[in-house]
């Protein structure tokens, strides 16, 4: 029985990467079509939710916000157990996105989606059956242990809802259509 079940397990976690890798590409096309000029624009002008810096709304934050939450999701641990690598990490963080003295590059982020986008493919791939059942609880989740599985399928949703963000945004203000086309699915790799 064991036979069967693994070929089910190795398609659904290789379809899960493909698209979780297809949402992370749609946000790296928005990051890297971002023009100069637009970096540091609010994408809406509501008022951050509670909790959450000034510039939450900013370009350039809302790809931080996005990346470091996929980097946190993607190694399955609490938060308080979390630390983004450098330049992101900053001595004690009293949140994983803790508000840096300075906007983050585009090369910075993109560097940061490439690590997190290549950690997201081999950890999926090579998931063993103890990673896969391993459970978490995050504040979202309102104190109740969510499985890595179930993790994952959130994260697919964080990160292809503000890729769609900053694509509108974008697109609503002149960047080409084609700088910012729809990825069906990710292949095994791909090129920074």
């Amino acid at each position: 029985m064991l036979m069967a079940e693994q070929p089910i397990k190795t398609m659904f976690y290789t379809a899960l990467w493909r698209q979780l890798g297809a949402a992370t590409d749609m946000l790296e096309n928005a990051l890297l079509a971002c023009p100069a000029s637009l970096w540091r624009e609010r994408l809406w002008s509501a008022s951050p939710p509670a909790g959450f810096p000034p510039q939450f709304a900013e370009f350039w934050y809302v790809t931080f916000h996005t990346l470091v939450f996929f980097d946190l999701h993607v190694s399955g641990v609490p938060e308080e157990e979390f630390a983004p690598p450098a330049p992101f990490a900053q001595g004690e963080l009293d949140s994983v996105e803790a508000l840096p003295e300075r906007p983050y590059t585009r090369e910075e982020l993109h560097a940061y989606l490439v690590a997190t986008r290549q950690k997201c493919h081999t950890r999926l791939l090579q998931l063993s059956d103890e990673q896969e059942s391993q459970a978490v609880s995050y504040p979202w989740s309102g104190g109740q242990l969510i499985s890595y599985l179930e993790l994952q399928l959130y994260t697919l949703r964080h990160v292809q809802e503000h890729a769609a963000q900053l694509s509108l945004f974008l697109g609503q203000h002149g960047v080409p259509g084609e700088a910012l086309d729809w990825v069906p699915q990710a292949g095994e790799e791909r090129g920074s």
